[in-house]
């Protein structure tokens, strides 16, 4: 038998308790919830950055009246409430279904550097996306959030009968090879359907370098009941998930369903990279340094590596929006163009002062 942590799980891939213990930097039940808390303060932190911080100063007094008073006349009540608390409320659904969806993708692949869009989910709502511009003329993120959202679930939905056809069923490898031979085919196709056509190339580019900004409150309406969805079922698959790390052979011999924990933990990245994809655009980096960091901290136990990686995506996430207004003032950069620009060196210098190649 496999041996058990001190949280009572199997070690993975053998590793003896200790071992386990020293990948994390809080092992007790009561240090990770306490530390869950935090984390929660953190993002209301970050929200109230995001409200307050912009390309036009506002002071702490008219934001809590805009807030608080829909009445209050002038053009911050219409800042505040008509495009920074949509914004706000944006990054906190497209970090948190980026961070857990990264955390489950890295875990259902055992691939260090997966990230969401591994499952071709990115690749298949950008090229709906290019469609439904190309062929329905639809200029806006609202008009076509429901065409991306197709795009990505046909395009996990491909990847998965792909993955599934050869001898050995679903496993992590031949999902990986399906997803990246996916990705390549449909950015082939993206290219030459935006080469052709200027208006396409223009409005696809805005989408596809990921951004907040320019969305409002309908796509928040729109994704938020799928991003909850996804959350549900990724907090059922997490425990799953502990066992089906140890091997699919020693999870079928405790009883685990293997076909059926992948399917869960498939749907959950579909709908929570779909949902944040088709809001916002690829954006990268959240869920792939994000559930590093987590499992620096809690461990290799999905229970808690789940939430802590959502709660630190939505961290992320919205810093990364704030500092790209308040660099490039009276502009900004898009929150996609600051993470390629943060996230790069700092995914480098975690993987170098930590072995976090190993999972």
């Amino acid at each position: 038998m496999a041996q058990r942590t001190a949280t009572g799980l199997p070690g993975e891939g053998g590793r003896t308790a200790p071992e386990a213990r020293r990948r994390g930097l809080l092992t007790g039940g009561g240090s990770r919830a306490l530390g869950l808390w935090l984390l929660l303060v953190a993002v209301l932190a970050v929200c109230a950055l995001s409200i307050t911080v912009g390309t036009r100063p506002i002071g702490l007094g008219t934001v809590w009246q805009a807030l608080t008073d829909a009445s209050t006349p002038g053009d911050e009540t219409v800042i505040i409430r008509e495009l920074r608390v949509p914004r706000t409320l944006l990054g906190v659904l497209a970090g948190l279904a980026l961070g857990v969806s990264g955390a489950l993708m890295q875990g259902h692949t055992r691939n260090p550097l997966g990230d969401p869009g591994l499952l071709g989910v990115t690749a298949g709502a950008s090229f709906a996306v290019v469609l439904s511009i190309s062929l329905l003329g639809l200029a806006t993120p609202a008009g076509y959030v429901w065409a991306a959202f197709a795009g990505a679930l046909l395009g996990s939905v491909a990847v998965f009968a792909i993955g599934s056809s050869g001898r050995g069923g679903a496993t992590p490898v031949s999902l990986a090879l399906a997803g990246t031979a996916l990705t390549a085919l449909l950015w082939a196709l993206i290219q030459s359907i935006t080469i052709r056509e200027q208006t396409t190339l223009d409005a696809f580019r805005f989408w596809v370098v990921g951004a907040l900004a320019g969305r409002d409150s309908t796509v928040v309406t729109q994704v938020a009941p799928f991003v909850a969805i996804g959350l549900v079922l990724a907090l059922v698959n997490a425990p799953a998930l502990n066992l089906l790390n140890l091997g699919e052979d020693v999870a079928r011999g405790l009883g685990q369903r293997v076909w059926l924990a992948r399917t869960v933990g498939l749907g959950a990245i579909t709908l929570l990279t779909g949902a944040a994809t088709a809001a916002c655009g690829p954006i990268a980096f959240v869920g792939l340094v994000v559930p590093h960091v987590a499992r620096a901290v809690t461990g290799p136990d999905h229970r808690w590596l789940v939430p802590y990686s959502g709660l630190l995506g939505i961290v992320f996430l919205l810093l990364a929006d704030v500092l790209g207004r308040v660099i490039a003032r009276p502009g900004e950069l898009q929150v996609g163009i600051v993470l390629a620009v943060v996230g790069a060196p700092f995914f480098i210098a975690l993987v170098r002062r930590r072995r976090l190649v190993q999972l």
